[in-house]
């Protein structure tokens, strides 16, 4: 069918098919890579004072722009709030069930997060399952886009290669709080764990992980 009538059926506007999303510059994937660096040694740091330390870089750019590259790469400032994450408000947000538990087997506790990983021309999004205990990576896919799909298919990867844990740990992003991922820990008995007050530092070692990797192979 030519384009015009495909635009027609799935009821799309047709300039939107020939679209083409601008790349990002390479200054601005140069100041990515710095901001990631920063991100890792000061988790805490918010745009102003990541500004501030580029600024003793030698880079010079403006807060509005760290907070624009910040929100693309999906990084903020982690300190202790009431909630870090908004999942869709339809979603089921389970309880926090790590507090107090001395994790010390392989299998007791699997993390889940999402991270970027930068490119020569642009960036793709990384879901990895790290075993809590051992820290060690059970899974991991890439995807273009942050949709649910490709993180239900990292767990399913995950559980298919190395059993089941008891719990299951991740944040309360709507990839991990929709009905796909949920009802897949639940049919294999799996207590769901998510992130809440006091437990904002929970993922902090799953980004340290490939954080301090991903430069050797990008």
């Amino acid at each position: 069918l030519p384009i015009t009538k495909q635009a027609e059926i799935l009821k799309v506007s047709r300039s939107s098919v020939y679209y083409l999303p601008r790349p990002v510059s390479s200054a601005d994937l140069e100041i990515m890579q710095r901001l990631d660096r920063l991100h890792l040694e000061y988790p805490f740091a918010g745009s102003r004072m990541l500004r501030g330390l580029l600024a003793l870089q030698g880079c010079k750019i403006g807060r509005r722009h760290v907070k624009t590259l910040m929100r693309r790469m999906g990084i903020e400032a982690l300190y202790r709030r009431p909630r870090t994450t908004k999942p869709e408000p339809s979603h089921k947000i389970y309880p926090y069930l790590l507090r107090g538990i001395e994790i010390t087997r392989p299998n007791q506790v699997w993390a889940m997060d999402i991270t970027y990983i930068p490119m020569a021309h642009g960036f793709v999004y990384l879901a990895v399952v790290l075993d809590w205990a051992t820290r060690r990576v059970l899974s991991w896919r890439l995807s273009i886009t942050m949709e649910a799909a490709f993180c239900v298919g990292t767990l399913e990867d995950a559980l298919a290669r190395h059993g089941r844990p008891e719990i299951f740990n991740t944040d309360q992003g709507s990839q991990f709080t929709g009905a796909a991922f949920t009802s897949l820990l639940a049919s294999y008995g799996i207590a769901i764990s998510m992130d809440g007050k006091g437990a904002w530092r929970d993922n902090v070692f799953v980004e340290r992980l490939w954080r301090s990797v991903k430069y050797e192979e990008v």
